[in-house]
């Protein structure tokens, strides 16, 4: 018969981190990298194969290996490429070019042709029919069995004999010597059983795996492959999204989805974004607000401006970013990888061990203890425990893309549940991130117009909230910009500039006080604003502080139920900002966070966070550069993916698509789901192991079994982890 594509058989095999025994420190020029899709790379028994081949090879560096997607990167020296395919066509794997195939297309699903197995499977029952009703063995016994070997297992008896080739002992090797052995014993109508059932019991489990394999790439079919877009000649017309050019204008109608990430030109309509963010709610959407490609336009038709090609969308990038998680392997992962390396090996000795010793030293029957023997070798893969995890971290990551949690390895999704402090920055991440001028106050009689100028002047320059909030105010209230020679951003403080000749800065409490023109009565009057829980900053010039502006940012909806969800789930709460602390205290209050601290540099947000992370597992939530140091130095870094900068997001370890902190609960709470089945797929696999060696050893189990139990076993532990996918 044809069997899957996908051999979904396991055995011992090294962690990625441990992948080459070569330092991969080469010069770049030195080193080509090749990406391969390999079509027969389902699960850790092929990846072995591969990593045994290709780990002795002179000129091989590194390789970096995705199961779920069946892909392989190899960084070699230059000139490997044909030498390097030529290599992995001796283990017929079907590796070729990945660039030969569309990147977008979803590996090919596990098949096979049903009625040669259905002919196998009705060959080895009726050897067994005949073998009891004649009473033993005879030639019909020995023909129904062989076509029942033939139809169902050439193609294991293949991938057997290239994997002793290669001394490597997984499943198929396993199964071909216990088949084998068992027909040199004379157990022919339940060698043909064994392994009919084994292929079957490998093509059901395939099939369950294409669901975990492809949960991802699913999304991809929420984006629909042709936009309409403006013409030059001012006509609209339908093409591949793939086609349309950046600062394109596109049409999308009402109940259509939206094929490319945007910005809205013309209309009003509501979108449902939950595709992409998981907001449960369609969202407004006006001139000048963003689209994401996927969502859908529900009430009216929209033009908007593309600001992303189609394979850079928001869409794409989860995507991509979720299958690269895929490869980096989790704690629990590692230590199954580990467990495996000895695990099979140790096994196929004692197996040996039971064929020889009991007849040669206590006078057992030989047919007997080989027999036995032979039952070990079927339970001696670690197939259910292997293939457990890559399973449910990929469930668990799918579950967090559709919660618009993009989580960027599974070390994170399993690590999430030990969090036991999440500090968070202020502005964007608890407040809205858009605060408004408040107040305004000219400092020693300066000119209003005057002042106000200078000040929108340096705060248009810049992309700090509260500048903005001061340079909208002069906006609305038409005030004249001027020009700004030798701008420039001091972190955590303020900017300063050139205006006329004159150097002016514009800044919090902390810079007035590095620039020394603090005064009793300015403290004073900084501190009834504060207490108010508002920002303040002041222009100041070489004659001392010209001006004093009040910015207030009001709390988002969701940021008192997130920290009330934190709390119920055992973790306590910091805030750290560069506001001045009073601001920092009055907001913290509102929401009830534990503490909070201002005036914080970059630096001194990454002490903060050094401080907590020696006792305790901390996050840490931002949305800025200055938020960087600190995202990168926590256990787990979360981003704002929406109004969160570039930097904060690639530094960060999980984006919230949505902005809404309420999502972080959700990501503990599913990354606690995903370590409890983690370990429920460790117990049952182990249990099940030592509950069958045991009854091997008693002489209680037979081969077809053992077959039932290895095979059974990994459906359970698939299925268990594809629980995940519908939290």
């Amino acid at each position: 018969m044809n069997r899957p594509e996908s051999d979904n058989c396991c055995s011992g095999t090294k962690s990625t981190e441990e992948l080459t025994q070569k330092s991969y420190s080469r010069p770049d020029k030195d080193v080509e990298t090749t990406n391969l899709s390999i079509t027969k790379m389902d699960c850790p028994t092929e990846e072995a194969l591969i990593r045994s081949k290709l780990s002795g090879m002179e000129g091989i560096y590194h390789l970096d290996f995705n199961l779920v997607q069946r892909t392989l990167q190899v960084h070699h020296a230059k000139g490997m490429q044909g030498e390097l395919l030529a290599v992995l066509g001796t283990l017929d794997l079907d590796a070729r070019l990945a660039n030969a195939v569309d990147r977008d297309t979803a590996p090919p699903p596990a098949t096979a042709n049903w009625w040669v197995l259905g002919v196998a499977a009705a060959a080895a029952l009726a050897s067994e029919v005949v073998y009891w009703q004649q009473g033993g063995n005879n030639w019909l016994v020995m023909l129904l069995a062989l076509t029942a070997i033939a139809g169902g297992g050439l193609k294991t008896y293949k991938k057997g004999w290239i994997a002793l080739k290669n001394r490597n002992l997984n499943m198929n090797a396993l199964m071909s010597i216990a088949v084998t052995g068992a027909l040199l014993i004379g157990h022919w109508p339940e060698a043909a059983m064994v392994m009919v059932l084994f292929t079957l019991a490998e093509l059901i489990e395939a099939k369950s795996l294409d669901r975990a394999r492809n949960a991802i790439r699913e999304l991809l079919a929420l984006a629909p492959e042709t936009a309409t877009v403006q013409m030059d000649d001012g006509r609209w017309e339908e093409i591949s999204a793939k086609q349309v050019d950046i600062g394109s204008r596109v049409r999308v109608r009402p109940g259509e989805r939206i094929a490319l990430d945007g910005e809205v030109i013309e209309g009003l309509s509501a979108v449902n974004q939950a595709p992409i963010t998981g907001e449960s709610l369609p969202v407004d959407k006006a001139p000048g607000d963003s689209l994401f490609a996927g969502s859908i336009n529900e009430s009216s038709g929209l033009e908007y401006r593309v600001t992303a090609a189609a394979d850079n969308s928001t869409l794409a990038r989860i995507i991509h970013a979720v299958e690269a998680a895929q490869g980096s392997r989790a704690p629990t992962q590692r230590f199954v990888d580990s467990f495996a390396r000895w695990y099979t090996p140790l096994v196929f000795v004692v197996a040996l061990a039971t064929a020889v010793l009991p007849p040669l030293l206590f006078g057992g029957a030989w047919l007997e203890w080989v027999y036995r023997a032979l039952v070990l070798l079927v339970i001696a893969c670690p197939c259910a425990l292997v293939i457990a995890t890559p399973v449910t971290i990929v469930s668990g990551l799918a579950a967090a893309a559709r919660h618009g949690i993009l989580i960027k390895g599974g070390v994170y999704l399993e690590d999430g549940r030990r969090l036991r402090w999440l500090a968070l920055d202020k502005t964007g991440t608890i407040t809205r991130g858009k605060p408004a001028q408040t107040d305004f106050e000219p400092w020693a009689n300066n000119d209003v117009n005057t002042v106000r100028s200078l000040a929108a002047s340096l705060a248009a320059r810049s992309d700090h909230p509260v500048s903005m909030a001061v340079a909208q105010a002069a906006q609305d209230d038409s005030i004249a910009l001027r020009q700004v020679k030798a701008f420039s951003a001091l972190a955590g403080r303020g900017v300063k500039g050139e205006i006329d000749g004159e150097d002016l800065h514009l800044g919090n409490h902390r810079l007035v006080e590095e620039l020394g023109v603090c005064s009793r009565e300015l403290e004073q009057r900084l501190n009834n604003l504060e207490s108010q829980g508002k920002t303040v900053i002041m222009l100041v010039g070489k004659a001392g502080v010209l001006a004093l502006f009040a910015v207030a940012d009001t709390v988002k909806d969701t940021s008192r139920e997130a920290i009330a969800e934190l709390h119920d789930l055992g973790v306590k709460t910091l805030m750290l900002t560069g506001d001045n602390p009073h601001t920092a205290r009055a907001i913290a209050k509102q929401v009830g966070i534990d503490r909070a601290e201002g005036n914080l540099l970059p630096e001194d947000k990454l002490r903060e966070i050094e401080v907590l992370t020696e006792q305790n597992h901390t996050g840490m939530v931002g949305d800025g550069i200055n938020d960087a140091p600190a995202l990168a130095r926590a256990d787990i870094g979360f981003a704002m993916g929406v109004a969160g900068t570039d930097t904060a997001i690639e530094t960060a370890d999980v984006a919230l698509m949505d902005d809404n902190l309420s999502k972080i609960a959700t990501f503990i709470r599913l990354s606690r789901s995903t370590s409890r089945i983690l370990r429920q797929n460790i117990v049952m696999a182990l249990g099940i192991k030592a509950v069958f060696l045991a009854l091997a050893f008693a002489g209680l189990a037979s081969m077809w079994m053992a077959v039932f139990a290895d095979m059974g076993t990994s459906l359970l532990v698939v299925f268990n982890g594809l629980r995940l996918m519908h939290r």
